[in-house]
């Protein structure tokens, strides 16, 4: 292997000719090495430019050229699960000059979806789908007598989820005497090649999945099912395919186990998927593959080249010369460590995202008090309540669009036992590149209607590591959210005082009349409720309109004594916060209203009622009017446009 990046630069006689997989089908078979050199070298050029996934894609390239030359494609269905080892696959139907647009604002999503190609057969960017989907649509076809085959492609990551296990219980049985032929192939990416893949692996894998081993095997049940020695036999086989393979767990899942391959070995997958293809029922196929293969940096550090922004190849990812602001991730990861030094209760939690959420470095301090439960956020919530019932302080670090999927352990395992588990939510709000399906716009809604739940919505990082204080010691679940990325660059107290609690703040007060302007020449005197980071732009925006500013600071409890106040001594209101506008904070704001018998007019800000794209973060908040000129444009145009009208009361809008 060469130490030199795949040269993206060299012409591609093979992939330029590629529009289709019907292309890659025409391809001989010694024609494809080459084909993956050059998918290698475009996925490099492409996420050099635009940022994205690389290292799992560098390790898909082979697997994805041999399963579009072996199958129908797309009428045989390849089910990607995560989604993000798609690249080659987009590549090789139709998308590969769509590739300079990848994850930005009116270009590809870097996930698979069902509006963007047919070849996208299903819509993913969660962990731990595809085996689902994939039995769904394998049963699909028995029922309707279509002849097709159906793939599901899932990592060893997203393995240790639950759902891929339910699913192989349940696809690996007959229902009304049909069987679903799927293939599920298990792309391991932890591991190195252990010494049992060489030649004679590859020849022992081949033997398994050929048509005379299927037939003798058959045949030898059958002569021997009703004597002694059916029991020997099925045991002996057993034993036997467990000498060179750790297939026996997929085996008793009612699946045929083959494996393991190299995954980039053109030669020994091309043949072992033709086997597969024709053999009917739950077919169970483990590659062995390798993260970042075929671009050194990314091989030694796959980690550091998962998700990197725009680099040199030739240089690799150089870290930033100018000093940057600190991340509310970093800023969650340094009060885990300093909590964890002041209580040793403390423990922290998190389904598989341990560099994502910022818990490397209380990895490395506090071993023993660090969980990493892979892809299982069921577990992590209610493993949580275990700790806590025991007297601990569990901290579950999640992002916003994972918690949904612990919702009913959240729920049932923790807010209903009212025990003391901080969620700290990352991601909260729009994430910009990775796009909806990693949105967290949804958690005020489905936090805030949970009894005994308390949600905390800090507006910058001090006020980040305060809330974080401030949950941790109170006696009950409590959510802290905080987006992606920076904040203002807020200075950071080393100490931590816990927030008052439920209680807001002025930040700004109107130099307008208190009586307001309610019918009069006068503009009305307008109070912004701002929960979050988007205190600061609705700060702006009310320099413009000399309007009074409350950083809330709580969604729940909900200051009501401060929205009272504000009622009476505002003319209108406006709530602006960064999640869905239907059950969110300003909904909370409408329901104390109504309670205390307060009628005015009220505005509500937030995200739409619709899946928000990928791009650019700043693009897709001004998009959403929720920039400081988009604040100011959609207050004017409620309240401003006739000063001498009567505003009408409880007037709701979704930016």
């Amino acid at each position: 292997m060469s130490d030199n990046p795949p040269n993206a630069t060299a012409a591609q006689t093979l992939l330029g000719t590629i529009e289709s997989p019907a292309d890659v089908r025409r391809l001989s078979r010694g024609q494809l090495p080459q084909l993956a050199d050059e998918v290698r070298a475009h996925i490099l050029n492409s996420v050099s430019k635009t940022g994205g996934h690389l290292s799992s894609n560098l390790g898909t390239v082979e697997m994805t050229v041999a399963l579009h030359y072996v199958y129908d494609t797309p009428r045989d269905r390849l089910v990607w699960d995560v989604g993000h080892q798609t690249y080659p696959h987009k590549i090789l139907t139709g998308r590969r000059d769509a590739m300079a647009t990848l994850r930005q604002q009116g270009g590809i999503s870097g996930f698979p979806r069902r509006d963007e190609s047919e070849y996208d057969t299903f819509g993913t960017a969660h962990s731990s789908t595809s085996i689902s989907a994939a039995h769904g649509m394998a049963m699909a076809a028995r029922i309707k007598g279509e002849s097709r085959r159906v793939v599901a492609i899932i990592g060893d990551g997203a393995m240790t989820a639950g759902m891929a296990f339910e699913a192989l219980n349940n696809a690996g049985v007959a229902h009304g005497g049909l069987l679903g032929d799927v293939l599920v192939i298990l792309n391991d990416n932890d591991m190195s090649i252990s010494p049992p893949v060489g030649a004679l692996n590859k020849y022992f894998t081949r033997l398994m999945s050929g048509k005379f081993y299927a037939a003798a095997r058959e045949g030898a049940k059958s002569v021997l099912k009703h004597t002694p020695l059916y029991e020997f036999a099925r045991r002996f086989e057993e034993h036997t395919k467990g000498m060179f393979v750790p297939g026996t767990i997929f085996e008793e899942f009612g699946f045929n186990y083959v494996g393991p391959i190299d995954g980039h070995d053109l030669d020994a997958l091309i043949p072992t998927l033709e086997n597969l293809r024709d053999k009917k029922g739950p077919q169970f196929l483990h590659l062995v593959t390798r993260k970042g293969q075929g671009y050194k940096l990314a091989e030694a550090d796959p980690v550091k080249y998962h998700g990197p922004t725009p680099f040199n190849p030739a240089e690799g990812i150089k870290p930033s010369t100018s000093p940057a602001k600190k991340t509310f991730t970093t800023v969650f990861g340094d009060w885990l460590c300093d909590m964890a030094e002041a209580d040793p209760t403390l423990v922290g939690i998190t389904p598989a995202m341990r560099e994502g959420s910022g818990m490397v470095e209380f990895h490395k301090r506090f071993p023993t008090r660090y969980y990493d439960v892979g892809i299982a956020e069921q577990h992590a919530v209610t493993f949580a309540g275990g700790l806590a019932c025991e007297g601990l302080r569990p901290v579950v670090a999640i992002y916003s669009t994972f918690l949904q999927r612990g919702y009913d352990q959240m729920v049932h395992d923790v807010a209903l036992q009212n025990l003391p588990v901080l969620f700290a939510l990352d991601r909260a709000g729009l994430v910009g590149a990775d796009g909806a399906t990693h949105a967290g716009n949804y958690d005020i809604a489905f936090t805030r209607c949970i009894p005994n739940m308390s949600v905390i919505t800090p507006s910058d990082e001090n006020e980040c590591r305060q809330a974080l204080y401030t949950g941790h010691v109170h006696n009950g679940p409590v959510t802290v959210r905080y987006p992606r990325g920076a904040g203002i660059g807020a200075e950071i107290r080393k100490d931590m005082v816990a927030l008052p609690w439920g209680k807001g703040e002025m930040r700004r007060t109107s130099s307008l009349p208190a009586t307001g302007g309610r019918g009069a020449a006068h503009a009305p005197r307008i109070a912004i409720l701002a929960f979050g980071t988007l205190l600061h732009p609705a700060l702006k925006a009310a320099e413009a309109l000399d309007a009074s500013v409350a950083n809330m600071r709580f969604v729940k409890p909900l200051d009501v004594d401060l929205v009272k106040e504000l009622a009476r001594t505002h003319d209108v209101l406006v709530t602006i916060e960064d999640g869905c506008v239907m059950g969110g904070a300003g909904s909370a704001v409408l329901e104390a209203l109504q309670a205390e018998g307060l009628s005015l007019p009220v505005l509500q800000l937030g995200l739409p009622d619709e899946y928000v794209e990928h791009g650019e973060p700043g693009k897709l908040m001004a998009q959403c009017g929720l920039d400081a000129a988009g604040i100011e444009r959609s207050i004017r145009e409620r309240f401003l446009s006739t000063a001498t009208a009567t505003p009408a009361p409880v007037a709701i809008k979704a930016a």
